[in-house]
């Protein structure tokens, strides 16, 4: 949805979402960058954006890319999904975690796909 670059934490982004558990089924996210240090990590706070006045809130979860390159054209990617912050109740409406290995090893192989 935003094509605009990042350049540093502090940068919201948003996105276009599905997931089947959602009562919309597609939904809309705004992340907040807390991390971005190129080209070596990146970590952003899924949200949710009030129609009426713009203001973000966030569920408490993070998702983070650290990379390290480990030979000339070669880079290892660690995906850490971070949900340890979410407040009990939240955990309970959502049931955490709402996205199982599965779906973190599919991020890693879109991932790769991207850049390959």
């Amino acid at each position: 949805m935003d094509n605009d670059r990042i350049t540093a934490a502090g940068q919201v982004f948003r996105m276009a979402m599905y997931h089947p558990n959602h009562p919309d089924k597609d939904y809309k996210m705004t992340n907040l960058i807390v991390v971005f240090d190129a080209p070596r990590a990146i970590a952003w706070k899924p949200g949710t954006e009030s129609p009426e006045t713009g203001e973000l809130s966030f569920g408490g979860w993070i998702w983070r890319y650290d990379l390290e390159a480990t030979g000339p054209s070669r880079t290892t990617v660690t995906l850490t999904y971070d949900w340890s912050a979410v407040p009990a109740q939240v955990r309970e409406h959502i049931g955490f975690p709402p996205f199982g290995q599965d779906h973190l090893d599919n991020s890693l192989r879109h991932l790769s796909g991207l850049v390959a």
